[in-house]
């Protein structure tokens, strides 16, 4: 097997049925990397659940895609990079937010640099922040249980990001316009 599969409404294991009928009760469609992620209904199902609860995480919906973005930049991931632009307008996240973390730049809002930072630094250094790093990120108004969401976070886009490496997941047509290539952002 060279290639992983991304299964459909229409063409799908039978194990995979059930999970995938909640998937497009849930968005209304099957999005590809669900389409993916259902050939293990547990990871799908995960997937699911981590999303849901980031949505009841300490972040506001601008915080919560500031760290998404973030994570999916320092993957490259394609897919959620397309995926997370459309959901974050869709969400009324404003275009400056949007673009400063398509371009990989610095936020205006000191808060929300802070909040990039940390969780850049929790990625790269796998979770082997030093003690002044939560002081730092402390000190701009977030908490302990922050942290643990951006730990929350980083489980999640691992589960989409690594499955969207491996599957390398086609973007879906409501995303198309929101194509992203970090080389190609970042010259921008």
């Amino acid at each position: 097997m060279s290639k992983l599969v991304v299964h459909t409404e229409e063409n799908h294991p039978e194990h995979a049925a059930e999970v995938l009928g909640r998937v497009k009760s849930t968005y209304g469609f099957v999005p590809n990397l669900l389409g993916a992620l259902s050939e293990s209904p547990s990871a799908a199902d995960a997937y699911m659940y981590l999303g849901n609860a980031l949505r009841d995480s300490s972040f506001t919906p601008e915080e919560r895609h500031v760290v998404w973005f973030t994570i999916n930049t320092i993957h490259e991931c394609h897919y959620c990079m397309a995926a997370h632009t459309g959901i974050a307008k869709s969400e009324g996240i404003s275009d400056a937010v949007i673009e400063t973390a398509r371009s990989g730049g610095d936020y205006a809002d000191a808060k929300l640099q802070a909040l990039k930072e940390f969780t850049t630094k929790m990625v790269l250094d796998r979770g082997w922040v030093q003690p002044s790093d939560i002081e730092a990120f402390v000190a701009h108004g977030y908490s302990q249980r922050t942290v643990l969401d951006v730990i929350l976070a980083i489980s999640h886009k691992v589960l989409s990001n690594y499955t969207n490496h491996v599957v390398e997941t086609p973007v879906d047509a409501p995303f198309a316009k929101f194509e992203w290539n970090p080389a190609r952002e970042a010259a921008e």
